[in-house]
Parts: C-alpha cells; structure tokens; sequence
C-alpha cells in the first residue's frame, strides 16, 4: 500500500478520479516532455537536420515506461526544472550514435513550454467534451420546462415570477460561453522553440539554413500551433489559458450558486439526481455535485491571477516568472476540467420539482404579481388610486395572512376585472417562454 507523498487528489474531490486527473498527473507531463523532445527530432530529420535513425530513435526511446518520473522529480531540483536531467536520461537511452540528436539546439524552456501546451490541449479536449455533455442536457430541461413558472427571486427575495426553462437555458448560455473561449484557445495553443535566446542561433550553428522553419515543423510534428515569434517572456497563451479556463469554472459556477439555493429544504425546487451523505446525519442527500463546482469556482480566479502575474517577465528567459507558472496552471487546468466533469454530472440527473416551485409562487399570498397588478389597475382605478389600494392591501396581506386575490375580491371597483387570471404567477411570465426559445436556437 502506498503511503508516500504521491498526488492521488485526496483534498481534490472536485477533479480525482476524472479523465483531468490523469491528462494532468506526472506520468501525463512525463509523456509530454518525451513526447516533445522526440517530436524536436523528427522535426529536424523532417528538414534534413538530422538522419532518420535519429528520429526513430529518439522516439522509440521516449516512451514513458522507460523513465522514473520519481527519480526526475528529485534530480529536478539541481537545474531548477525536470528537462535536464530528462535530457540525460533520454540521450543515455538513445545510445552514442543518435544520443548528440536529442535535444539538439533546444533549451529547457522550449520542452517545458511545448509540453505544458500539449498537457493543456488535451485537457482542454476533455473540458470541451464534458461542456457539449453539460449543454445537451441544459437544453433538454429547459425544452422541457419551458413554461414552468417559478419565482424570480432579486436580492434574495421573491421578485416576479419566472419560468424554469429560462433558467436553464440561461445556464446553458453561459456553457456556451465557455465553449465559445475554451475553443479558439485550444486550436491556437503553440509549440515553443526558440533556443537559449529566443533566436534560434543554434540550429543554424547545426546546420539548418533556414532556422525560422524549423518552429512550424515542430508544431506539426505534435499537432501544435505554429508560433509566429518564440514566446519565452511572450506569455500570450498562458495567459489565454488562465482566462478561458477561469471563465468556464465562473460560468458553471452560476449553476452550482443557483441549485445550491434551489435544492435547499426549505425551497426544494430542484435536487441532485444522486445527493451526497453526511458522516453525521443519516437523513441528508447533500448537493455535492453543485459543492464541487462552486468550490472551483472559487479557486480559480486566484490560481489565474498568478499566471497573470508572471507575464511581466523579464529579459528573453525569465528566472521565476516561468517557474511559477507550473504548478497553478497544472491546478486550473484540474479544476476546470473536474468542475466541467461534475457540471456534466449535475445536469444529466438533475431533478426539477414544478409542484414545489408552484407551492413557492404562493408564499407571498399573491404579493408576486403586485407589479402586473399595478400595471393592469392603472387604467382601472387611475394611477393614485392603484398605488394606494395595493400598499394597503400588501400591508394586509403580510398582516391578516389573507391571499391578495381574496382581499382584491372585496374592492367593488373591480367587480369587473378577472381577478383569477390577474392574480395567477402562471400567466406573468412575460416574454419567458419566446426569450426560452431564443436561446435554444443556438448552437
């Protein structure tokens, strides 16, 4: 049984056990790193820069089996980053004659960023995944419930009625959103190759005649964008990154807020498909799904601040601004992804409640159409006069615990008017259900 200090995601709930865990784990950045240098071989070999033995070599070297990721981890600490004593292992892996090939003209910066981006975008390919999952299912319960008319609430407080569908197709727009940024940052992601300096001096020392091409058949070596400038101190897609993956944790955030409220006991409008326990309370279904992404949400901003920070990095290689990007990045990357994994969750099996939320639309005695009513007795009673008969009937209302519709029966002037449908929050749901399908026309 393993005891030691490996990061299985015991205080992460929100991300372990997910497909993130494992595209953002060591063995995952392991991969990458081979991943990366073997791809600066062939790229090389591509243009005739090195032989193809090389590139077969290197490549047949970098397989992650063949490699300690704990050892690396520990040796990583003499050179300040994993990359170098990668480079030796992998050059003592090669063997003496394709050994001088690996890593050939590169510096550390370029593998760790290279293969920080390939981390990325298949992490990304997992969010957008689970954000279609989120979407799908978001756009069902708003069909669905279209005209299901629940209260509005503003301030905390019962406001106008609504409609459910609005609400979910409010949240699958925000998903979309999400996807919306989450998508041209993974097509854009790119390869980094540079050199010590950013100018890619070395590879012309090896003997490419033209340097500048080398980048882009890197970047198609690893299915990678082709960088327009090496970015060691151009932070540009870390910073993209750290926006489009705060924004989706935000986005599905709203959601979590929103159920988290609704699944209270006391207003029980909606619940989890599958309620978490307590250790304590044998009687609760505890909102976890909802608990996790809130939680994201609450991380994520912070965990993007700092790569925003680090952009202000100095000369053509930084000392810290790059390192410190490492480890909050790695995290956002897991956060997102395993709120978007629990949001998937959430939506596939949430639970809807119309007889509750209808129960709801009563707890003000009919308070919640004051402001159709208004409108509607204007012309009725005049504008003075309709203000002043609904503040003394609210105030009744709250103090004789008599329905507004009943109290409203009692005034002679409105013998005529339709009080049931004035007073039905059913029938004041305004422009819910065409606003409901709008939504839902995109795609």
């Amino acid at each position: 049984m393993d005891h030691g200090g490996g990061d299985a995601g015991l205080l992460g709930p929100g991300w372990s056990g997910s497909a993130a865990a494992a595209a953002t784990g060591d063995g995952a950045y392991l991969r990458a790193l081979l991943d990366a240098e073997a791809g600066l071989t062939r790229a090389q070999a591509a243009l005739g820069l090195a032989p193809a033995g090389a590139a077969t070599a290197v490549t047949e070297a970098a397989d992650p089996g063949r490699h300690d990721v704990g050892a690396l981890a520990e040796r990583a600490r003499d050179g300040g980053n994993p990359v170098i004593p990668l480079v030796a292992d992998l050059t003592k892996a090669v063997g003496a004659e394709y050994g001088p090939y690996v890593h050939r003209g590169a510096t550390s910066q370029d593998i760790m960023d290279t293969a920080t981006m390939l981390v990325a975008a298949r992490t990304l390919d997992l969010v957008l995944a689970d954000l279609g999952r989120t979407e799908r299912a978001l756009a069902r319960l708003a069909a669905e419930h279209r005209d299901t008319a629940m209260p509005g609430r503003t301030l905390t407080q019962h406001a106008v009625p609504t409609t459910f569908g609005l609400k979910a197709a409010g949240w699958r727009s925000l998903v979309l959103d999400a996807r919306d940024r989450v998508t041209p940052v993974r097509q854009s992601l790119p390869a980094q190759l540079g050199g010590a300096a950013g100018t890619l001096a070395a590879f012309g020392a090896y003997g490419a005649d033209h340097a500048e091409q080398l980048p882009a058949a890197y970047a198609r070596e690893l299915g990678l964008a082709a960088p327009l400038l090496p970015w060691h101190t151009l932070r540009t897609p870390v910073a993209d990154l750290a926006g489009c993956l705060a924004f989706t944790a935000g986005a599905l955030g709203k959601t979590a807020a929103d159920v988290l409220i609704l699944s209270r006991t006391e207003i029980g409008e909606v619940s989890e498909g599958s309620g978490g326990g307590s250790s304590a309370m044998p009687h609760k279904a505890n909102p976890v799904r909802s608990t996790l992404i809130a939680a994201a949400a609450r991380r994520a901003p912070q965990l993007a601040a700092v790569l925003y920070g680090s952009m202000a990095a100095e000369d053509e290689r930084p000392a810290g601004a790059w390192h410190a990007e490492w480890e909050p990045l790695r995290d956002l990357l897991r956060t997102a992804a395993g709120a978007a994994r629990d949001a998937a969750e959430l939506a596939e099996g949430l639970r809807v409640h119309p007889a509750a939320m209808r129960r709801n639309l009563g707890r003000t005695n009919g308070l919640i159409v004051s402001e159709r009513l208004s409108a509607e007795l204007t012309p009725v009673l005049g504008r003075a006069r309709a203000k002043e008969l609904l503040t003394e009937l609210a105030r009744r209302t709250r103090t004789e615990h008599r329905t507004l519709r009943e109290l409203l029966a009692g005034e002679p002037d409105l013998k005529d008017v339709d009080l049931d449908d004035l007073t039905d929050p059913a029938r004041y749901t305004g422009a819910a259900g065409v606003l409901t399908d709008r939504a839902l026309e995109r795609r």
